[in-house]
């Protein structure tokens, strides 16, 4: 049974939206550079995520309608071709390695939706509003499995080392999360640990990969693996400073879920930490650890968030992550993709300006 959506709109998926100008138009320019390997990427997904128990390629359908920017599987081809991976009949490797980090990621949004009792993913409907919680959690397996099976299909050691460490790291950080959910008094390094796990992990691997299936030195493994860090923390600080800074057609999701979920970010603990009064100090135990909250709370929120400068105070360590990033690639000789990959860097952070 296939999946009940074609492949060129699976294609299209890949395409982050009508061209625009500024710093975003950078993704656009990604999409388009590597079109051809995001539509043999795209096909590949659509493949394998069929199945002959119907739920699996309903809820895949979903996933794929949902779009997105892709920009996982984007860096693992980027990263190829900056090393000068040459694609061809016998050379698609990145490809199938571009899949599996999507699967990765997709398996992981699956099972967050249910742990958050989200309900909106991508601007539509969470696949676990639509379908179950169950059949999410059981078809986020699925998806896994999945990943597993095309790191087996690439046959090398160390592509899988480098993708199942990411994905125990993910876990982890998923779990450090939850340990940390509620709890006002949690250091900012250990809210870096948790986005470092839970975002910058996969970044990482599917930057590397993409030097491994070029054959190049572990010097340029480990320079991409920065810049995949790096870029992974920047777009996870600024995806959580767009919770408290965004409409919600923007976010594409409920803006205000990481307070209502009672989550520990940045833009919280900036404003916590330079609460004027105990008034204020009181509010935000009340709201995040107490978990007490009503309808004029996330306004309140909002307004101490933006008296205090915390999105200022998240968007600065997010853009010296990106900076950070860009540094990394400064061993690799200057090209187009490489021009693409320091531009994609400038967007992470500018989409929340």
């Amino acid at each position: 049974m296939g999946v009940a959506v074609d492949l060129q709109d699976a294609g299209a998926s890949a395409n982050p939206g009508p061209e625009k100008s500024g710093h975003e138009s950078a993704l656009h320019a990604l999409a388009d550079y590597l079109a051809d390997d995001m539509l043999a990427c795209n096909k590949a997904i659509v493949a394998r995520m069929d199945s002959p128990v119907p739920l699996i390629p309903q809820l895949g359908a979903h996933l794929v309608a949902a779009g997105g920017k892709r920009l996982r599987p984007l860096l693992t081809l980027a990263s190829a071709r900056l090393c000068g991976y040459e694609p061809g009949p016998d050379a698609q490797r990145h490809v199938g390695l571009a899949a599996c980090v999507e699967f990765i990621h997709t398996a992981t949004l699956l099972h967050d939706d249910v742990v958050d009792e989200s309900t909106l993913r991508r601007g539509l409907a969470s696949a676990n509003a639509v379908f179950g919680n169950k059949a999410s959690v059981l078809v986020g397996d699925f998806l896994f499995a999945r990943s597993f099976q095309l790191m087996t299909d690439d046959g090398s050691l160390k592509v899988m080392a480098i993708l199942s460490n990411a994905s125990a790291t993910i876990a982890e950080g998923e779990v450090l999360q939850m340990a940390t959910q509620n709890d006002l008094s949690t250091p900012i390094d250990r809210y870096l640990d948790v986005i470092h796990g839970k975002t910058a992990a996969l970044f990482a691997a599917a930057c590397r990969v993409g030097a491994v299936v070029a054959g190049r030195p572990e010097a340029d493994e480990l320079a991409l693996e920065t810049f995949g860090t790096n870029l992974g923390m920047a777009f996870q600080l600024v995806d959580d400073a767009l919770d408290y800074a965004a409409d919600q057609q923007t976010l594409g999701k409920t803006v205000g879920d990481d307070m209502r979920e009672g989550k520990i970010t940045l833009p919280v603990l900036a404003a916590f930490h330079a609460a004027k009064t105990e008034e204020e100090r009181a509010f935000w135990s009340r709201v995040i650890e107490s978990g007490e909250q009503t309808e004029a709370d996330l306004p309140r929120a909002l307004d101490l968030i933006a008296q205090t400068g915390a999105i200022e105070i998240t968007l600065a360590r997010a853009a010296t992550y990106a900076e950070m990033a860009v540094a990394a690639l400064a061993s690799f000789p200057d090209s187009e993709i490489k021009r693409l990959l320091v531009e994609t860097a400038s967007y992470t952070v500018s989409r929340a300006r």
